[in-house]
């Protein structure tokens, strides 16, 4: 009898606690959901609006986080190498504001203001994109090939293998993945750890 209250157990710590329990998320080969969330700029941004691209350099980031900060620079080089080549860099803060303030959606735009930022900074504010995802960082790539209407999943982890210098960063993970597809290739590696600051999930 207790063994079969086991299910049902599981069902009531999933509806009282849904923020708690980790989500599995994507791996190489999967294919990807399109999302329509909110920019720094006003305007709601989808996979879809880009109907030239040959994929995406889908990158799970924020403000606060010293890891994030640190590859701020990188992720707009990367943006602007592979955007004309068919490639570009979509960045989607994946953290709740009210546990992490730093991270609000004024802040965002403040964020990508300073910066110059050349690439869309979009707010996951219900947090349900990256649980589909399975963004666990901040910094946390995924990189989607397009196939048809399909978003296929080529890569997933970390930028390169060095966050606090880029001139002793010899792994640049990203940029051969995306050189893989364009050439034709399969990358390799097609995951790696992402490193960086845990995501700040709703209380």
């Amino acid at each position: 009898m207790k063994r079969n209250m086991l299910p049902v157990l599981a069902l009531l710590l999933l509806a009282a606690f849904p923020h708690t329990l980790p989500a599995n998320g994507y791996g190489v080969g999967d294919k990807a959901t399109d999302f329509r969330l909110k920019n720094v700029d006003g305007s709601m941004v989808s996979l879809a609006d880009y109907p030239g691209a040959k994929g995406f350099i889908v990158i799970f980031t924020c403000n606060h986080c010293p890891y994030s900060v640190a590859y701020e620079d990188r992720i707009i080089a990367l943006d602007k190498k592979y955007r004309p080549k068919g490639f570009p860099v979509i960045a989607i803060n994946p953290n709740d504001p009210k546990v992490q303030p730093e991270d609000s959606f004024e802040k965002m735009q403040e964020r990508a203001k300073e910066k110059g930022f050349t690439f869309p900074y979009l707010l996951d504010e219900e947090q349900t994109i990256y649980p589909q995802y399975g963004a666990t960082r901040t910094p946390h790539v995924f990189l989607l090939e397009k196939n048809g209407g399909d978003y296929l999943v080529r890569y997933i982890g970390a930028i390169d293998n060095n966050h606090s210098d880029p001139e002793d960063a010899d792994e640049p993970y990203v940029a051969r993945a995306v050189d893989a597809l364009l050439a034709g290739n399969t990358p390799h590696p097609d995951m790696t750890k992402a490193i960086g600051c845990s995501i700040k999930r709703k209380k």
